[in-house]
């Protein structure tokens, strides 16, 4: 079964991408309305593609314990790029946040590769000798300021989403390397408490939560994507009203082409072809978990987990805003959205996972520590 897990993650990421790309280009129908090209987001997108498929060779290629190397380099990089979004002339502000750098030919947010760093970091912590997972301080304390310190960064720059995915992904890291739940569970109940806080200070933020409990008093304010989302899923219904045919990409439903594809997947394609995308991404995570399982060491499986639980936790968030399952947030649906910079880091991540894969144990080299384990076990209980 491990030795395909592979074929069954490239599938799933293969028809994800291609169906994010119709969508993309049904949804951008109605740019000439605007003023743009039709194929504006197409084009765009089909760059970034190439730029992670680039990536996603290079990561596949090189061996993953390289990343344990120069983990604390992403990291600094990381930091100094987030700061760099304040910075006039540099920094790019949209929609309240200052998420972006303006690279001039295009954007990029520098949060992906936060999220990748702090993954990294925290997998090589959790792999040095000195570091004890169930010492208070070296297996919890030190990898929370770990992912507390880009945290901070990201947080200023109001986008809270990041933020949350960054938190829950390290937790993901800690608790597969053995940090106590005791620990683990007051720390995600009070972080959770922290950023519904945050978010009530924050307008904007506190709009939406409000919106949240009552989509009805506020469909024509916060809670319009939201609303507008489950027209587009109640239009659908099984079959889809039709490729190239939904009304809510009519100027309905603002940023149907991003953050709310996923609706437009329902309203054209039907609830056959979103089950579609949640059954890829279920096949994600079990081939990634099965990829990070038989990995040759603990920090291949770290950051086995550790990639494969971003691309997930984004999948969840963004099916769950659309949904309305959960508070309308602004993040993308991996290997679908219009979104160049994080269509490269999910790809960046795919090349990470093969090369795990690549060097992961055989089954005879299972089978002999099976053996071996067994023998011992054996041995213990004769002394016993």
């Amino acid at each position: 079964m491990h030795r395909k897990s592979i074929f069954g993650l490239l599938l799933a990421v293969a028809t994800l991408i291609v169906i994010g790309c119709v969508m993309l280009f049904s949804t951008s129908a109605f740019l000439h309305e605007h003023g743009k090209s039709p194929l504006y987001f197409i084009n765009h997108q089909f760059v970034w593609l190439g730029i992670g498929v680039l990536l996603c060779a290079v990561a596949a290629k090189i061996d993953y314990l390289h990343w344990r190397r120069v983990a604390w380099g992403l990291y600094g990089v990381s930091a100094v790029l987030l700061m760099l979004c304040f910075a006039p002339h540099i920094g790019k502000r949209l929609n309240g946040s200052n998420r972006w750098l303006d690279l001039h030919v295009a954007s990029f947010q520098p949060s992906e590769l936060a999220k990748l760093a702090v993954v990294l970091v925290i997998a090589r912590w959790f792999t040095q000798k000195e570091c004890e997972p169930k010492e208070f301080v070296r297996g919890f304390i030190v990898p929370l300021l770990i992912a507390g310190g880009l945290m901070a960064l990201i947080v200023i720059e109001v986008d809270m989403g990041s933020t949350a995915l960054i938190g829950a992904a390290a937790i993901g890291v800690m608790y597969i390397a053995g940090t106590r739940v005791s620990y683990i569970v007051p720390m995600f109940a009070s972080g959770l408490g922290l950023m519904m806080f945050i978010a009530y200070r924050i307008p904007e933020r506190m709009h939406r939560m409000m919106a949240f409990r009552n989509l009805e008093e506020f469909r024509d304010g916060a809670g319009l994507q939201q609303i507008q989302g489950l027209i587009a899923f109640g239009s659908g219904g099984v079959s889809g009203v039709g490729l190239g045919m939904g009304r809510q990409k009519m100027a309905y439903l603002p940023y149907a082409h991003t953050d709310f594809i996923f609706p437009m997947v329902g309203e054209e394609l039907g609830l056959r072809f979103t089950l579609l995308v949640v059954f890829c991404y279920v096949v994600i995570v079990v081939c990634g978990a099965m990829i990070s399982l038989r990995a040759r060491d603990r920090f291949g499986m770290l950051l086995g987990f550790g990639v494969v639980m971003l691309i997930a936790l984004q999948a969840i968030v963004n099916i769950g805003v659309t949904t309305a399952m959960l508070p309308n947030k602004g993040m993308p649906l991996p290997f679908i959205s219009y979104g160049g910079s994080n269509l490269a880091f999910c790809l960046l991540c795919v090349g990470i996972l093969i090369n795990i894969y690549r060097r992961g144990l055989t089954e005879k080299e299972c089978n002999r520590g099976s053996v071996k384990l067994e023998v011992k076990t054996r041995r213990r209980q004769v002394r016993i």
